[in-house]
């Protein structure tokens, strides 16, 4: 996910008339995404009230932090009645070269959430690894302005899913994840974790060298432990990169995809052999399979499910449907899925507050001119991008700590209350795989 800098262009504004029906929506969901507008200081002050588990704002315990008085984030409990278990899968394709590094071979990272028999005896697993979030505050800031260097202790976030876990019996839809561009995957923990706590195994994705910072179990000739992104701007301005990350991101879909058959048939594809929790590969419903993704995982999200007939739902929040145009004044190539359209449900998220929302409009509105009547759009009011991913729940904690600006909290978010936005997301995207991947 990247940000639109101020002199980009003017910001997009005004009422918008998304919320009103479109010839390919999906008959019978006619509830509006617009929310009331909140200020900022009532957003901060009452960002704790989502945060259920333990409420508030928690610090650190001693020796434990980066530093004595930083910041320990929350994430918002999830609402469904089952516990979550989690593992890691490293996964290596030896078939394909890694597009962006001299490496010989494709490395993704994915992580399985997935609803659990039992929790007892299991540890809380941290949102992010430990190398990865040291290097976090150093990285990610370059994509989102505002984001605090020092103050936060982003190691000491907890989810609310337990290591290793047995999975339950009965096999379930499962649901990939790609998060935007330049973001890692454990951005997509709130959405994944209400998703397994409704009954889906959801397998959140890493692009190593796209993503900011990803975490492998072991260093190799060639990469680090923690591999960095290459990016150090918007590939929208690059047609050559932004291609090279959509295709890329679309090729690790379909590897994860094949990789889950392997565990769905009884084998392990970690490629360092580390254990899987008992009955996972059983917990997978490959026949029942959907995809959401953020930004440039939405476009990826799209086009995958275009390109690959194994996967029957998709959500794209707030991702380009075309490729940027090789010149200015230009109109860039549609992806097939946006000029041929598709016959699975596709659902469109968007925000008053993106600032690319006119170059969104050319592509979104040729999806909604096929008359397959199988896409859906709607819009937050009072939202910015990354409303559809952890940041949400995130920066206004960061704001009232006084550790983000209000202005930087509104581009990232929008002004909109958590205690909204949270469940309003949630709300969407679980509806929409409850309709066409039901869980029962």
């Amino acid at each position: 996910m990247f940000r639109k800098n101020v002199n980009d262009g003017e910001r997009a504004g005004g009422r918008s008339v998304l919320e009103q029906g479109h010839e390919g929506a999906v008959p019978g969901d006619e509830e509006k995404a617009g929310v009331s507008r909140r200020s900022l200081t009532t957003s901060a002050a009452l960002a704790a009230t989502m945060l259920v588990a333990g409420g508030g704002f928690a610090r650190a315990e001693p020796g434990k932090a980066r530093g004595a008085k930083d910041l320990t984030l929350r994430l918002p409990a999830p609402t469904g009645p089952h516990r979550i278990g989690v593992t890691t899968l490293y996964l290596v394709d030896r078939t394909r070269r890694d597009p962006w590094e001299p490496l010989p071979d494709r490395e993704v990272m994915a992580t399985v959430f997935y609803p659990a028999r039992t929790v007892r005896g299991y540890p809380v697993a941290p949102q992010m690894s430990r190398g990865a979030a040291e290097l976090l505050p150093f990285i990610d800031p370059l994509f989102h302005e505002g984001l605090p260097a020092k103050g936060v202790n982003w190691a000491a976030t907890k989810t609310h899913a337990h290591t290793g876990a047995p999975a339950q019996d009965g096999r379930r839809p499962v649901l990939l994840y790609s998060p935007g561009g330049g973001d890692p995957r454990t951005l997509g923990t709130g959405i994944a974790e209400e998703l397994a706590a409704r009954g889906y195994v959801v397998v959140t994705m890493d692009h190593p060298g796209d993503g900011s910072e990803v975490e492998f179990p072991h260093a190799r000739a060639g990469r680090k432990k923690v591999r960095e992104t290459v990016f150090r701007g918007n590939p929208r301005t690059d047609p050559k990169t932004f291609r090279t990350a959509i295709d890329t991101r679309i090729a690790d879909t379909r590897f994860v995809l094949n990789q889950l058959e392997a565990l769905a048939a009884g084998r392990n594809p970690d490629a360092a052999g580390r254990p899987l929790p008992e009955h996972l590969g059983r917990a997978l419903d490959l026949r029942r399979v959907g995809i959401y993704g953020h930004s440039a995982g939405g476009t990826t999200a799209a086009e995958a499910m275009y390109e690959d007939r194994r996967i029957q739902a998709a959500i794209n929040l707030e991702g380009f449907l075309d490729h940027p145009p090789a010149s200015p004044g230009q109109e860039g190539k549609l992806f097939p899925i946006a000029q041929y359209g598709t016959d699975r449900p596709l659902l469109l998220l968007g925000t008053d507050g993106f600032p690319y929302q006119r170059e969104l409009e050319r592509s979104w509105s040729a999806m909604l001119a096929h008359r397959q009547g199988c896409t859906t759009r709607r819009q937050f009011e009072h939202a910015a991008h990354a409303v559809f991913n952890d940041y949400a729940a995130i920066a206004p904690q960061l704001q009232a700590a006084g550790l983000m600006s209000a202005a930087h909290r509104t581009e990232l978010v929008g002004a909109i209350d958590p205690a909204v936005s949270v469940p309003l997301v949630r709300h969407h995207v679980v509806s929409f795989f409850a309709r066409h991947l039901p869980t029962c």
